[in-house]
């Protein structure tokens, strides 16, 4: 991936909700972010951070068995998505979904399964650092040069 990389360390559902609420102003509408790493290790709780910065009011819960939910925010749709279910890209593409990517900010929980699907998306990937207890590892990338001005000031904010 180029454009640009960052690491941080969340030792606290607080913490990772920071980095959602200092991504979203850079956000917009057309926007992908691929959520990846390990079960339980805050994807969804980033979500529900992000989606209070948005603006979102309703309540934003994994849509393992739904797979995709829509929410109003601010500025267009959250387009919430959980790949954990599906076997195949097909799958994927069978929820035509690519209708609604540019007037929603789109974010999908085990996004590395449909990343194929997207030329531009920014990655976090998410992994338990060390012992139980000691925090997350989230490590942010973007597959696109627009990414790379955003991730720098997106550091300037942390």
């Amino acid at each position: 991936m180029n454009g640009g990389k960052l690491e941080i360390t969340s030792r606290s559902p607080e913490e990772t909700g920071a980095l959602a609420h200092a991504l979203a102003p850079l956000l917009a509408p057309g926007d992908v972010i691929l959520l990846t790493g390990d079960l339980a290790a805050g994807k969804t709780c980033f979500v529900k951070a992000l989606g209070a910065a948005l603006g979102v009011k309703d309540l934003i819960t994994s849509p393992t068995y739904a797979i995709a939910d829509f929410h109003d925010c601010n500025d267009g749709q959250l387009l919430h998505v959980d790949a954990y279910r599906l076997e195949s890209i097909e799958e994927y593409r069978d929820l035509g979904l690519e209708d609604f990517y540019d007037r929603c900010i789109t974010v999908v929980e085990w996004g590395q399964k449909v990343a194929g699907e997207f030329s531009s998306f920014l990655q976090l990937d998410f992994h338990f650092r060390g012992t139980e207890g000691s925090g997350r590892t989230i490590a942010l990338s973007g597959s696109g040069p627009e990414w790379e001005e955003r991730i720098a000031k997106l550091k300037e904010a942390m």
